[in-house]
């Protein structure tokens, strides 16, 4: 089960650590630069051509190029977004999805295999949390995209732009996710902007305080879900250990910090949290925020017994938010013909497999 992990993964490595590893396999240090264009082309070990076959030998021997292959693609008939399941080396399954937009494609990257925290609306936690992911592992979710993009037309633009918002907290696997978030970025490698990334957190007021100190311009989008903490309870579990005031303040420190305001998610569940009350506390929790406010009406979660609005509850609390100047939309629904909700693709496959 775990015989891949053992493996160095080669994406997980900066280019510094790269060249330091090559060194110790008494290869000159040019050669971690021509393994680190390859794996930034999403190649294998074996398609590095240029190294020499006793290189590639030892390279396979201890390594893995960057540990995730696209087991099965699906696309919405709808609007052509592509929900990706991926197998990881030890046999894990996570998934992601590309959306389409204009200004360029989003994928969607899961930081963990599951989740832990047992938010009751999202379908990757209820199998909880079975590992994190590595650094590597994160980026070539990227990497995997990146290539079949490049395999069906070689002049097309990658992954322009990037969300940490498939399976797992993101702060849960803290280390790993900047790791990952300065790979992403790093010159040498993809070189993305990390204006063009999104992180969510349900939380973790903690984390988020360290995470402002990193120095990376990311979008937080944080789960919020609920106007007070007797709500919020009865959806995320995590809202035993931090009060939305703690989260805020986390918040407030994190815009102070970076310059970047603050998405909140707040999806919309039926008869819980979409009265015309809950938006009033919400504009009045907000106010004075360099903040915006995501409205996502839920997709029905039946192993929890939650249900959606309907379109006038949708449209009545984004009226309300505005009447009281806080800026929200509503977040633009993507695939909903090929099961995008987080979770649902993976969880519906290894239900077919264990039945099988």
């Amino acid at each position: 089960m775990t015989q891949g992990l053992q493996k160095r993964n080669l994406a997980s490595m900066s280019l510094t650590e790269l060249t330091e590893y090559v060194k110790s396999l008494s290869e000159g240090a040019f050669r971690a630069k021509q393994i680190y264009g390859w794996i930034c082309k999403g190649a294998e070990i074996g398609e590095m051509t240029n190294l020499p076959a006793r290189l590639r030998e030892r390279l396979m021997e201890e390594c893995v190029s960057f540990g995730v292959h696209i087991r099965e693609c699906v696309t919405s008939k709808i609007d052509g977004t592509e929900k990706y399941l991926y197998e990881l080396t030890d046999g894990n399954i996570i998934e992601g999805v590309r959306m389409r937009y204009h200004y360029g494609d989003t994928l969607c990257v899961s930081t963990q295999v599951g989740c832990r925290m047992g938010c009751r609306f999202c379908a990757s936690t209820l199998e909880g949390c079975v590992r994190d992911l590595e650094a590597g592992e994160i980026l070539g979710q990227i990497l995997a995209v990146n290539r079949r993009i490049h395999d069906e037309d070689e002049k097309a633009n990658g992954i322009h732009n990037v969300v940490l918002m498939g399976s797992g907290e993101p702060l849960d696997n803290y280390d790993n996710t900047v790791k990952f978030l300065r790979l992403l970025n790093a010159p040498e490698g993809l070189n993305l902007s990390l204006r063009n990334v999104s992180l969510s957190t349900c939380g973790l007021v903690p984390r988020m305080r360290q995470f402002a100190n990193e120095g990376l311009p990311v979008t937080l989008s944080v789960s919020l879900h609920a106007p007070d903490d007797e709500i919020r309870k009865q959806l995320m579990p995590v809202a035993n250990a931090y009060s939305i005031d703690d989260i805020l303040d986390a918040c407030r420190e994190y815009i102070a910090k970076t310059g970047r305001r603050v998405i909140f998610e707040y999806a919309l569940v039926r008869g819980v949290n979409c009265s015309d009350d809950c938006a009033d506390k919400l504009a009045a929790r907000l106010r004075g925020m360099q903040c915006h406010v995501n409205v996502i009406p839920l997709n029905d979660v039946k192993e929890r017994q939650l249900e959606g609005p309907d379109e006038r509850m949708i449209q009545g609390f984004l009226k309300r938010l505005e009447m009281r100047h806080i800026s929200a939309t509503r977040r633009r629904e993507m695939g909903d013909d090929i099961q995008g909700a987080c979770g649902q693709l993976r969880r519906s496959r290894l239900e077919g497999e264990a039945n099988a």
